[in-house]
C-alpha cells in the first residue's frame, strides 16, 4: 500500500494533468503549484534575524514585549544556537507530552547566534535597512493600544526610529531592538471594521522585505509557495506600494490585527534599473536570514517545485540534501530564503 504522502503526490499529479498548469496572468512563475495551493496546514511559521549577544536580544524580547522562550537548540559542530519566541497569548500547539511543537505555530521569532560575536566589539549586525545594504526592512508586532504601548516602551529606555508623531504616518512607531532591527508598531483595535474590539494580546503581524520587481514576486509567492495576496497599499506620493501575503486568515481577523503575513515593499522604477538589487541579508554583512513555511508534507511540496521548475528555482539545500535534515531551502526572485520544514519537526 501507498504512504500517504506517495498517494498525496499522486493525487496532486492528477489534478496537475486536468487542469491548466499556466495562469493567464502570470509571466514569470507560470505554474501552480498544487500541493502548496491545497494544502490547509501550509502555514507562515517564523522569522529568523541573527544576534550578537543572545542574551541582551532574549532578554529584550521577553522584557519589553512579553514574549516567551518556545526552546534553544544548540549546534556544537557549526557553532551556532536558535532561541525560539513567541507572544503568550495564542493556543499554543503542543505535542503529547506537553511541550510547544514550535513549527506547528504561526507567528514565531528565530533568533540565531553564531558563536563569538558578543565577544567582538568591532561587529555589527546588518538591519537591512543602511544603504548600500537594504533589503530587510522590518518586523511588526500589532499592539491593541499604540499609544499606552510607545509611552511605556519609551518610559522603560527603549529607543524609536520612529515615534508616532514623526513623520507622515501618525498610526505607526518604529522601535528599535537590542541590534538596530527596526519593529514596527500597529494598533489591531478599531472602531469599524473586522477584528478584536479589545485586548486580546500582542501579535507577530508581519516581516516586511523590500523586492526589487513586484510582479516576479508575487507571481512567485503565490503560485509557487501558494499564498493568498490579502492586501494592496499604495502611496503614491512616496512612490512604493505594500503588498500583504500569507495563508488563512480566520474570517473575524483584519490584517492589522491577525498573525502572521509577509509584506513586500516595492519602489517604484527598480525593476527598469538591471543593475540594481537588494541585499539578501545572507551576504556579509549578516543580518536577517529567513522566513520559514511549515506543513504536513514539505517533501511532497518541494518534489512537486522541483518537477515544474527544474532550474528556475534556486535551493539551499534541495530537501533533504544538508546536513540537516528534513528541511530544504528556497530562494525568492531577490534571493531571499525561504525554509521548508515540517510542522512536527523536532530539532
Amino acid at each position: 500500500m501507498l504512504s500517504t504522502p506517495l498517494r498525496r503526490l499522486g493525487l496532486i499529479r492528477q489534478i496537475s494533468r486536468t487542469m491548466a498548469t499556466a495562469t493567464s496572468e502570470a509571466t514569470y512563475y507560470t505554474k501552480k503549484i498544487y500541493s502548496a495551493v491545497g494544502d490547509p496546514t501550509l502555514m507562515l511559521n517564523h522569522t529568523c534575524l541573527r544576534v550578537k549577544d543572545p542574551v541582551k536580544s532574549v532578554d529584550f524580547y521577553k522584557k519589553y514585549f512579553g514574549m516567551i522562550s518556545l526552546g534553544k537548540k544548540d549546534f556544537e559542530d557549526m557553532k551556532f544556537s536558535l532561541y525560539f519566541l513567541a507572544f503568550p497569548w495564542q493556543n499554543l500547539v503542543k505535542n503529547e507530552k506537553g511541550e510547544v511543537e514550535i513549527f506547528a505555530n504561526r507567528g514565531v521569532l528565530e533568533l540565531t547566534h553564531n558563536w563569538g560575536t558578543e565577544k567582538d566589539p568591532e561587529f555589527k549586525i546588518n538591519n537591512g535597512n543602511e544603504e548600500p545594504h537594504r533589503g530587510f526592512g522590518h518586523i511588526c508586532f500589532s499592539v491593541a493600544n499604540i499609544e499606552e504601548t510607545c509611552k511605556r516602551l519609551e518610559s522603560e529606555g527603549v529607543k524609536f526610529r520612529k515615534r508616532m508623531q514623526d513623520g507622515r504616518q501618525k498610526d505607526i512607531a518604529f522601535a528599535l531592538d537590542a541590534d538596530g532591527y527596526w519593529i514596527e508598531l500597529i494598533q489591531y483595535v478599531k472602531e469599524e471594521g473586522a477584528g478584536p474590539k479589545e485586548d486580546v494580546g500582542d501579535r507577530f503581524n508581519h516581516t516586511m522585505i523590500r523586492v526589487k520587481d513586484a510582479t516576479k514576486s508575487l507571481e512567485f509567492y503565490r503560485n509557487v509557495l501558494g499564498m493568498t495576496l490579502h492586501r494592496t497599499s499604495e502611496h503614491p506620493n512616496a512612490k512604493f506600494t505594500l503588498y500583504f501575503l500569507g495563508y488563512d486568515i480566520p474570517h473575524e481577523d483584519n490584517t492589522a490585527s491577525t498573525q502572521f503575513l509577509l509584506e513586500l515593499t516595492h519602489n517604484w522604477g527598480t525593476e527598469k534599473d538591471p543593475n540594481f538589487h537588494y541585499h539578501n541579508g545572507n551576504e556579509d554583512p549578516q543580518g536577517y536570514g529567513h522566513i520559514c513555511i511549515s506543513c504536513k508534507d514539505p517533501g511532497v511540496l518541494c518534489e512537486e517545485i522541483e518537477q515544474k521548475y527544474n532550474e528556475q528555482i534556486t535551493w539551499s539545500p534541495r530537501w533533504n540534501h544538508g546536513k540537516m535534515k528534513n528541511l530544504a531551502f528556497i530562494k525568492d526572485p531577490d534571493g531571499y530564503s525561504i525554509e521548508i520544514v515540517p510542522s512536527n519537526l523536532i530539532l
